[in-house]
């Protein structure tokens, strides 16, 4: 089962194997309350994406396009296969994002890649 949660959230043990799946630290946290086992940045949208992108709703859909093709090489292509594999080792895992906005991020169009597998 994959999980998205914010960043900001706390940290619950339902949360499981907890991975960062941003470029940068989330700011103003902690190493020790993150409690993360892992830190993907090669997983996240290049900063020219995040840039564009800034979070706009309304580019979403082609925000989504653009990373998923990212995802199709390079480090995050190594990236998303390490992922894969995690998830094969744990029966939950829990992506964390920094975003604010909880439907227009990363971490969602990470998960339905994932899950499209």
């Amino acid at each position: 089962m994959i999980q998205l949660k914010r960043a900001y959230a706390s940290v619950e043990k339902k949360d499981s194997y907890r991975i960062l799946i941003d470029r940068l630290w989330p700011r103003g946290m902690s190493k020790e309350k993150e409690q993360l086992d892992l830190w993907l940045k090669d997983i996240a949208p290049s900063k020219e994406l995040r840039k564009w992108f800034n979070h706009e709703a309304d580019k979403f859909p082609e925000f989504e396009e653009k990373y998923r093709a990212e995802l199709q090489s390079g480090e995050a292509q190594l990236a998303l296969h390490k992922l894969e594999q995690v998830i094969k080792e744990h029966s939950i895992i829990t992506l964390v994002y920094g975003a604010k906005d909880p439907v227009h991020n990363n971490a969602v169009v990470l998960k339905k890649v994932l899950e499209d597998k």
